[in-house]
């Protein structure tokens, strides 16, 4: 298959939209930018199509995609029972990187759900995707367009390189604003659970809803904790080379680290390491790259897929990665790194 690159960096080209809706609709894969990663999408209401973004990621079948509209008013096909908490988190964040759960309408597949009950939905904050959200039909299935496991992408390069001759087509928007995935909220069950976190923080949510709990298996270290959400269970984001986190202290963390590389050059091995604009001066023995600055929460999310990325391309045995405490974003930061290092962590 010949997958073809439609680029609309400068904003919105109707005839690629066009084509790529009529794609869509005759049961293919497009892989469009959002302003969290890039989407694979596909019709959300076509099992084959649904089952056709399983194949291409190697993902899990019981692992649920997230539909995708373009206006509130297309919920009510695909959900029932909706609760007024729904509507009040869409006036909040929608568009925006919010996923909510609610129960589907007998409409929506269970190949899209991945055998669930329930129905994943968010509204995109992106001009290209919400326009061919509407051009494909108005219900496109979309997880992260990567091969599963591997680091989201947070822009085109990355898609092509994972899904080159195995989807329809690929629309280049750029590198994406935000950096990591959506949101999670469930709003089927009692008091509204964060499942995923992401740039919506739960302080935010609790603005609007006044009590909110997260999922407790999100940030821990037990590996054998299992996430209520079928996507969380599994390794994510990982890179090629295994990764650690190193927490504590900033001072022990560089002193440490640097310890593990030396002992790896010892013995022959490349090292390397995850800092910050701060402290890239201060490792030794190692490939270095920085994720941002400490001072920048949102340079951190939008470059830690790319960072895990760049070192496929270097030849490191391992890679050690500072812990990021960030105030609106550091609960979904460390959930990915967490997921990312298969929950290898050192405490100093």
């Amino acid at each position: 298959m010949e997958t073809v690159v439609e680029r609309m960096r400068d904003g919105i080209d109707e005839a690629g939209i066009r084509r790529a809706g009529e794609i869509l609709r005759r049961g293919g894969l497009v892989a469009f930018p959002t302003e969290t990663v890039y989407g694979l999408g596909a019709n959300a209401l076509d099992a084959d199509a649904a089952e056709k973004i399983y194949r291409a990621k190697g993902r899990p079948s019981d692992n649920p995609l997230i539909v995708h509209i373009a206006d509130w008013d297309a919920i009510g096909k695909i959900a029932v029972d909706v609760p007024p908490e729904a509507k009040l988190l869409a006036d909040a964040f929608w568009p925006g990187p919010l996923t909510m759960i609610l129960k589907k309408s007998a409409v929506v597949p269970l190949a899209t759900t991945g055998g669930l009950d329930t129905v994943a939905v968010r509204l995109p904050d992106h001009a290209v995707a919400r326009a061919l959200i509407r051009a494909g039909g108005g219900y496109i299935a979309a997880p992260s367009a990567n091969t599963s496991g591997r680091p989201s992408p947070t822009r085109a390069e990355h898609v092509i390189r994972d899904m080159d001759g195995v989807i329809d087509m690929v629309i280049d928007g750029g590198d994406v604003r935000i950096g990591i995935e959506s949101t999670i909220v469930d709003l089927t069950e009692g008091t509204p659970t964060i499942l995923r976190p992401g740039y919506v923080s739960r302080e935010m949510l609790d603005g609007v809803l006044g009590r909110v709990e997260t999922d407790r298996a999100l940030l821990s270290e037990d590996e054998n904790l299992r996430p209520k959400a079928p996507g969380m269970r599994y390794r994510h984001y990982a890179p090629n080379a295994p990764l650690v986190i190193v927490e504590g202290a900033q001072q022990r963390v560089r002193e440490r680290i640097n310890a593990l590389a030396r002992e790896n050059a010892e013995k022959g091995r490349a090292t390397g390491v995850i800092g910050t604009d701060e402290s890239q001066g201060c490792y030794t023995n190692a490939l270095v790259k920085s994720i941002g600055s400490r001072t920048d929460e949102a340079s951190i999310a939008r470059h830690l897929y790319g960072i895990l990325r760049e070192f496929d391309d270097s030849e490191v045995s391992v890679i050690y990665s500072e812990s990021f405490d960030t105030p609106q974003m550091g609960a979904a930061i460390m959930n990915r790194l967490i997921k990312a290092a298969g929950h290898q962590i050192i405490s100093v």
